[in-house]
């Protein structure tokens, strides 16, 4: 970008929803996450930019991948890292949720990251507490970072995102990715698809922005990007869906129904995968094609940069 007259300081005082975040706050965290995947692929992968500084990560569902992504981010920019697990909570013997946010209000924690079943979760520390905090995902509600990351991968593989194609195929109704997805997606004029059966897409899926689908077939027809999500059986009341098996049968992907993307098209899964049901094994193993474990690898990235720009550490001006 050249030079200017007048320079942009990151806003927001948390994370909570990938809608408020604009293009500029976008340019930011990428330019930020490109250096910190760069320091992450040497040896000294250390950047103490948060040193002195406490994380903690509040997970009141259970987590892998979103939770190993943010303590390593946080620890690799040397801030001291606390977990706290649903199991563990105070919760589960009956205190109430502003009470538990008040009581880690008072250990001085700098950061929050919320992980919770309920939509709002997040948003509620944070006004709670006055204390910056990340969501983690807000039930079917949002996952941020999530959104960012992604997006972040199909940057680096497909360039600028504007007029590009891509599909988000699966349990769509469940799917806090989709809907950060869909806000990014749509802040940066991709072309959005959306597809699953009727039942597992929103009601007002037709008002979110992107086209929908009940053909796998004619959702990946010329996309650059396919996205699987798993079927979030967790959250389902019975009789959504048939059985895994037909689901699987019909709106599983593979190399055959990948065939009719664009030459180069590339496929994403948040994870955890449910294999041979939305995804097989040998698509997801394709490197060739697969770019799932980019998306992690980016995540750290991507959680580093905002960890920073939250607590006022990270590059704070950027010069249009």
């Amino acid at each position: 970008m050249g030079q200017g007259e007048y320079s942009y300081t990151f806003p927001h005082r948390g994370l909570i929803a990938a809608s408020a975040l604009n293009r500029v706050d976008l340019e930011l965290i990428f330019d930020s996450a490109r250096a910190h995947l760069a320091r992450n692929r040497t040896e000294d992968k250390k950047h103490p930019s948060l040193k002195g500084l406490t994380v903690i990560n509040l997970f009141f569902e259970a987590s892998t991948r979103t939770l190993a992504s943010f303590e390593i981010a946080a620890k690799r920019l040397g801030a001291d890292v606390v977990n706290f697990s649903a199991g563990n909570a105070s919760l589960k013997k009956g205190e109430s949720l502003a009470d538990t946010a008040n009581t880690l209000a008072a250990m001085q924690p700098d950061l929050l990251v919320v992980r919770h079943q309920s939509p709002g979760a997040a948003e509620f520390f944070q006004r709670t507490t006055g204390i910056s905090t990340i969501n983690a995902g807000d039930g079917a509600n949002e996952h941020p970072t999530q959104a960012l990351l992604d997006l972040f991968t199909l940057g680096e593989h497909l360039g600028d995102v504007g007029g590009k194609r891509i599909a988000i195929i699966g349990d769509i109704l469940h799917s806090r990715v989709a809907r950060s997805n869909v806000a990014l997606l749509s802040l940066m004029n991709a072309d959005i698809r959306l597809c699953g059966p009727a039942s597992l897409l929103p009601a007002d899926a037709d008002r979110w922005g992107a086209s929908v689908f009940h053909s796998v077939e004619a959702a990946i027809e010329g996309c650059d990007a396919v996205m699987v999500l798993r079927l979030q059986r967790e959250r389902m009341s019975s009789g959504l869906i048939p059985s895994a098996r037909e689901y699987a049968a019909i709106y599983g992907l593979d190399h055959a129904r990948l065939s009719l993307a664009n030459e180069g098209c590339i496929v994403m899964h948040p994870g955890p995968m449910n294999r041979g049901i939305e995804i097989t094994s040998a698509l997801a193993d394709d490197t060739d094609i697969s770019v799932i474990l980019d998306q992690v690898e980016a995540g750290v990235a991507v959680r580093m940069a905002v960890l920073e720009l939250l607590a006022g550490r990270g590059m704070q001006e950027m010069v249009p």
